[in-house]
């Protein structure tokens, strides 16, 4: 995925270094769809405002692995939409040292875990991480391969 993001430009790893996160994804075509998600569920302020965060970030394949229609149904559903949405911000920056055997609380107030050394670490053991410490303004990005959902 870190060969998707553009080589210059507003998207690319020199532009995202600029900007707040929601803004700065917002600029990567992989993460569309990502952005729509944060927009529909309110998001960009809080994220964009945030100090020292972490996000692990889906990208559009990670979301075209859910089913249209489930996607759907939590894209309409804006509690759930939060809550999943949530589920991949860190409310601090971690390095990729940090992720070897991590256990860290989110914003949506349960915890997630991360593994893995060098260039290849797992968030829950389920996502891969496919780029990783992409560095915005306010946050450190982990592009990941598959959505992460939290515990119901």
């Amino acid at each position: 995925a870190c060969s998707s993001v553009p080589k210059d430009g507003a998207g690319s790893f020199d532009g995202m270094a600029k900007d707040p996160v929601a803004t700065a994804a917002s600029n990567n075509p992989a993460l569309s769809t990502l952005v729509t998600a944060v927009k529909k569920a309110g998001l960009v302020d809080t994220l964009n405002n945030a100090e020292n965060i972490t996000v692990f970030a889906p990208t559009n394949d990670a979301f075209a692995k859910i089913p249209k229609a489930d996607l759907d149904k939590v894209l309409s559903d804006k509690a759930q939409l939060t809550k999943i949405l949530t589920y991949h911000v860190v409310g601090q920056k971690l390095a990729p040292k940090d992720l070897e055997k991590g256990s860290f609380d989110t914003l949506e107030k349960s915890k997630l875990t991360t593994s893995g050394s060098g260039e290849s670490y797992k968030v829950n053991d389920s996502a891969n991480v496919v780029c990783g410490n992409v560095r915005t303004a306010n946050a450190n990005v982990y592009i990941i391969d598959s959505v992460l959902m939290p515990k119901s």
